[in-house]
């Protein structure tokens, strides 16, 4: 009697140890498919995310960019200067980091393009000239400005601001003096032949 207890303990002890076992390759079987949907879900939903940031990204740092871009190429053909090239790639292409990167990098172009501007080369002698003309704001056709030029020299000399901005009444002093600083180039201060004298430039 004692022996059968003793078995039928062993019995449904190893029943047990089977039924155990048995719901171990079960159970996680069914586990396992839901975590498997769980992860696609969550992949979906940073996939969802990631699609949105960078929807954000380029919707922002793509105006800032052109913003950025066209306050450079303003003041680099103000000054005379060499263009820089606009992004090679769409921002479409780009990942937010490398878009906020790009931003960041059209902002420094655009502080030294206007750094550069507010330098020009004859800044003093100009300022002397212009002391003995007439208002950066002059409007008295047919010389405007505070270099007083008339329009066949600001077509020859800033045509590009003549053609965006209308008469130099219309464009700032650094405007005005980077117009005439490339008329110095080949005509000197004879352009401006009484005040340059004043000034002890002729």
């Amino acid at each position: 009697m004692r022996r059968f207890v003793t078995a039928s303990a062993a019995f449904l002890a190893l029943a047990a140890i089977a039924s155990t076992a048995l719901g171990a390759d079960v159970v996680p079987a069914a586990s396992v498919h839901a975590t498997a949907v769980q992860v696609q879900a969550s992949q979906k939903q940073k996939q969802i995310r990631e699609q949105h940031i960078g929807r954000v990204a380029l919707a922002y740092y793509g105006g800032e960019i052109a913003r950025l871009q066209k306050g450079t190429w303003h003041w680099e053909r103000v000054t005379g200067a060499r263009l820089t090239p606009p992004v090679n790639r769409s921002l479409t292409q780009l990942s937010p980091a490398a878009i906020k990167r790009t931003a960041t990098e059209w902002r420094l172009r655009l502080a030294e393009a206007y750094d550069n501007a507010l330098h020009p080369p004859h800044l003093r002698q100009f300022m002397c000239i212009h002391r003995y003309e007439g208002s950066w704001t002059d409007t008295g056709a047919p010389y405007y400005g505070g270099l007083q030029m008339d329009v066949g020299f600001q077509q020859s000399y800033g045509g590009w601001l003549y053609a965006t901005k209308g008469t130099a009444d219309h464009w700032s002093p650094l405007e005005q003096i980077w117009t005439a600083e490339k008329a110095l180039r080949s005509r000197g201060f004879w352009p401006w032949p009484n005040t340059a004298r004043y000034c002890g430039l002729l």
